[in-house]
């Protein structure tokens, strides 16, 4: 059934001021002025062609009209803030869904949620592993943390890490094969690959990062390849050769030493880790918790467990 209705901003005006009858007070319970309210009344008069309100003596009288109106616009109001409450509670028992890509949700992030679930007992997360774009429009997610150069129009995007790129090992292979005291000393091991299209053009593949390094006489296409990062990790943490890896998600074997970074010699990339999530979404206080309790973990850099 179609609904003829007047502006709700009307009507809400009307019914705070036949309430108060007084249109100072309820200009402070909309957070506007009395002019504001004044005006939308008679909007509303206007609409009906009805006057609603009388003015006597400096004092403010309801009409018939408006005294016959007002039990029900205000049963209406109550009943609209009451399937409002009934929304939010919906909203909080639903899983809060953060889509990541999976080498950051299986390195960086799982292994820190306890610490989210032990803030927040109430929450329910929901990892959604993918490496596409989001569209929060259609998709059924609250937050997104990705890798590259920011936002998008009608999104908000903060900065959550910024990467380095270097090789790294297991300190078994350096124990087994020898110290890697220099890069000349790569030319005897397996150099493992990552292929992602989703990294930006910055991202130093082993011929860039041979070559600044001033190391010739090493084949740097051969060797393993990954899609992903953390397939890359993982081989290099079994000892099966050298990654050419990002600091953010090898940071916490290296600092439980699981892996070691043999040289100097790293690269800054343009792209950075970020939390997106829609402007229209970004203030409501499920997401904000989240996205700042990402932001804190980020800085603080506290291993997990």
């Amino acid at each position: 059934m179609k609904r003829r209705l007047p502006s709700l901003n009307a009507l809400r005006a009307f019914e705070a001021v036949a309430r108060h009858l007084s249109m100072t007070k309820a200009a402070e319970e909309l957070s506007v002025t009395p002019a504001a309210v004044s005006r939308q009344v008679k909007t509303l008069e206007d609409y009906l062609e009805v006057t609603l309100l009388r003015r006597a003596n400096k004092a403010l009288f309801l009409t018939d009209a408006g005294q016959a109106c007002l039990p029900a616009l205000t049963r209406g109001f109550d009943l609209l803030a009451a399937a409002i409450r009934d929304l939010g509670v919906f909203d909080a028992r639903r899983p809060l869904t953060v889509s990541v890509t999976p080498s950051f949700g299986a390195q960086w992030l799982v292994p820190r949620l306890d610490r989210f679930r032990a803030l927040h007992p109430t929450f329910d997360v929901r990892i959604d592993a993918s490496t596409r774009l989001v569209d929060f429009r259609h998709d059924d997610v609250d937050l997104a943390v990705r890798y590259g150069p920011g936002g998008r129009p009608g999104l908000r995007a903060e900065r959550l890490m910024s990467e380095e790129i270097f090789p790294m090992c297991s300190p078994r292979l350096v124990e087994e094969a020898g110290p890697l005291d220099s890069p000349a000393r790569l030319r005897g091991h397996t150099l493992l690959h990552v292929d992602n299209a989703q990294l930006d053009e910055a991202w130093p593949d082993w011929e860039t990062w041979l070559i600044t390094a001033g190391v010739t006489g090493v084949d740097a296409r051969r060797g393993p390849r990954f899609t992903q990062p953390s397939m890359a990790l993982q081989a290099a943490r079994d000892g099966l050769g050298i990654a050419l890896c990002g600091s953010v998600l090898a940071s916490d074997d290296l600092r439980a030493g699981r892996l070691v970074q043999p040289f100097d010699l790293s690269f800054p990339v343009n792209f950075a880790y970020h939390v997106i999530c829609p402007e229209s979404t970004a203030d409501r206080p499920r997401v904000v918790a989240f996205r700042d309790w990402l932001l804190r973990e980020a800085r603080s850099g506290q291993a997990p467990g």
